[in-house]
């Protein structure tokens, strides 16, 4: 990739705080006009990184590059950066057109083109006429547009965004998202947005960068992180899974549930100890027979677009969905493609998590089926995003 195209670097960063390391050897670039989306569960270091960009935490180690240059030394106002916080932070002494040209005022700017900035900046979020409002009789959503205007207003190179959907309703919350994305595409600035849901990390950006532990764990474009996991945790945090383990016997030929496949990858070492993803969805529910796996309907659940359901086969349960619906008790066959099984290396998060107790009772086992079900011999993953 030619490296003008990069707006921000992040450069062999480390931050510490006391003995306990909060991110450890991140580098990452951001693209000019990009949507990035920094993703991932509490406490892993995805705020701290953000904090970095905008200035408001040093790291102990490593360089920010803004535009080929280091700002690892200029203060937050002094960086083409602007951060909309989850807590939206507006003065409550202040209406509307005041919050918005509060940064304006600030910098001195002429009084006509604070007039001109502050009706452009309403239009942008859809709150024209809504300049004399105070913001305290405002509802969270139109507080959350106050407080994108008031930090667009000053025309940043890059809008950071730290979890700002978080205190709405999930019907608003999903209009945002929309109109977020629709405003990023219209300014052509460069978003940088932290969120621990998976679903919107999806909806919204360009490309999004899975962290834990303070290390990324993969980054690319939504469709990539989604069907090529590239370990374990990305694919238990990205949506719902059948994590099982296999043995890798040759190029394009894998063991698991006790049954060799053809699949489409290779570079493993013979006999090599995998991991083996595959999403509920691309389980194919055929008649049983056949080199298909069969296994026993266990529960269904509808679920609006497809049926959800839980398939015992060799003491493992499968989570498949389909918009056909099986019954519980019936005898099926599972298909699945080559290209849809996923064949990862093992990693520090090579783990198979046993079947918890609320499956078990949702399942309706006896108490001589839990002893089975309760083996650490594998059980369908679901996303940790909530």
């Amino acid at each position: 990739m030619n490296e003008r195209e990069h707006l921000i670097d992040l450069v062999d960063i480390e931050k510490t705080f006391g003995t306990s390391t909060v991110l450890s050897n991140i580098n990452l670039f951001i693209r000019r006009n990009e949507f990035l989306t920094l993703l991932g569960p509490s406490g892993c270091g995805k705020t701290t990184t953000l904090r970095i960009i905008g200035g408001f935490e040093r790291p102990t180690r490593g360089d920010v590059i803004f535009d080929g240059k280091s700002i690892l030394n200029l203060p937050p106002y002094k960086r083409q950066v602007n951060t909309v916080f989850q807590k939206y932070a507006l003065f409550p002494n202040m209406n509307v057109a005041e919050n918005i040209a509060f940064g304006l005022k600030i910098k001195k700017a002429d009084s006509r083109y604070i007039k001109r900035r502050i009706e452009e900046m309403l239009k942008l979020v859809n709150l024209s006429g809504y300049d004399k409002r105070q913001v305290t009789s405002l509802s969270g959503g139109q507080q959350q547009r106050v407080a994108i205007a008031r930090a667009l207003v000053n025309e940043p190179s890059v809008l950071l965004l730290d979890e700002p959907l978080g205190a709405l309703d999930l019907k608003l919350r999903k209009e945002m998202q929309m109109e977020l994305k629709n405003m990023q595409k219209k300014l052509g600035i460069t978003f940088i947005y932290v969120t621990h849901d998976q679903e919107e990390a999806l909806t919204m950006s360009d490309t999004i960068c899975v962290m834990n532990a303070g290390v990324i764990q993969q980054m690319g474009r939504p469709e990539d992180i989604y069907n090529e996991p590239q370990n374990v945790f990305v694919a238990k945090f990205i949506g719902e899974n059948n994590i099982l383990d296999g043995v890798m016997r040759d190029d394009f030929w894998v063991e698991f549930a006790g049954k060799n496949f053809v699949c489409v990858d290779k570079g493993f070492a013979r006999d090599e100890a995998v991991d083996i993803v595959i999403r509920p969805e691309d389980i194919a529910i055929v008649a049983p027979g056949g080199d298909n796996l069969a296994g026993v309907v266990r529960n269904v659940t509808f679920k609006g677009v497809h049926y959800e359901m839980l398939i015992e086969s060799a003491g493992f349960v499968w989570k498949a969905h389909s918009t056909v619906m099986s019954q519980s008790g019936q005898e099926v066959g599972m298909r699945i493609a080559p290209d849809l099984i996923h064949v990862m290396r093992k990693s520090e998060y090579s783990f198979i998590d046993a079947l918890p107790e609320t499956l078990v009772e949702r399942a309706g086992l006896s108490n001589a089926e839990r002893g089975v079900y309760t083996m650490p011999v594998g059980v369908a993953a679901s996303s940790a995003t909530h």
